[in-house]
């Protein structure tokens, strides 16, 4: 049997708040395996930005990534955020790298094309650099992956951090037995948006289909659900929604939203 990797993803909200990022990073420092850790932003880039005079622009959840938030987004989120989740982890005998995409040419985007929308400098996720990601997770090193990737024109672009980490779990699938978590500040998947205890234990493609149907499932919520099950049609071997309190409990399927391709018993 394959050695298992967790590919743990902590939402902005959680990194938002020094209290329960400092008790996210605990539990992950406790996980007695291979690690990856990949981050969103929060929202200090969108604070970075008003400081700057720079307008965020938002379309369904996604951001607008001009030339000059491109730079807001790479000091923050490959600088600021990164360099302060890798201080406290090593603070907790983890042995922490920081990486944006480009470091080591781990992932690697082409510059969304424009549509409907212009997206600006943002990446879709052409390849993942498994061998060089397990060449770091072999000398002992967690690398913990900011949401920046880079094309091969030599462009840096903003990527969404569910995508990435969707992305990085299904490349490492080749190599181990890979274990998904999405981490954020809710208790799982809800049934209920106004009651964080309406947690939808598991989900299947068909139970997902008739959530989303009926609007129960919507927003940002469908990005991250549609990650989960193309990473479990790709070799992953388990994906999890929790709550970033939950992280240990999640690896033993006893807390969050347990994403299956099966029919649920």
């Amino acid at each position: 049997m394959s050695q298992t990797l967790y590919v743990v993803k902590i939402g902005g909200n959680v990194i938002d708040n020094p209290e329960a990022c400092a008790r996210f990073l605990k539990d992950f420092a406790k996980l007695d395996a291979p690690k990856i850790l990949v981050h969103g932003g929060g929202k200090v880039a969108t604070q970075m930005a008003a400081k700057l005079q720079i307008e965020t622009q938002m379309v369904e959840g996604r951001r607008i990534t001009d030339k000059a938030m491109l730079d807001v987004v790479t000091m923050v989120y490959g600088g600021l955020v990164n360099k302060n989740l890798v201080a406290q982890l090593q603070a907790l005998s983890c042995n922490a790298i920081g990486l944006t995409g480009a470091d080591g040419g781990i992932i690697r985007s082409i510059k969304r094309p424009v549509k409907s929308i212009d997206y600006g400098f943002v990446g879709d996720i052409e390849a993942v650099n498994a061998k060089q990601v397990n060449a770091l997770l072999a000398s002992g090193l967690i690398p913990v992956i900011a949401p920046l990737t880079y094309s091969s024109e030599g462009l840096l672009l903003n990527t969404n951090a569910d995508t990435m980490a969707s992305a990085t779990a299904i490349a490492m699938a080749g190599i181990f037995e890979v274990n998904l978590i999405f981490c954020f500040e809710k208790k799982g998947v809800l049934s209920d948006p106004d009651d964080d205890n309406a947690v939808i234990s598991s989900l299947n493609p068909a139970s997902y289909a008739d959530y989303k149907s009926s609007g129960v499932i919507n927003k940002g919520m469908i990005p991250k659900l549609d990650s989960a099950f193309e990473a479990l049609n790709d070799g992953v071997k388990q994906v999890t929604i929790c709550h970033a309190d939950d992280l240990l409990a999640a690896t033993k399927s006893a807390a969050g939203t347990v994403i299956k391709l099966d029919a649920i018993s």
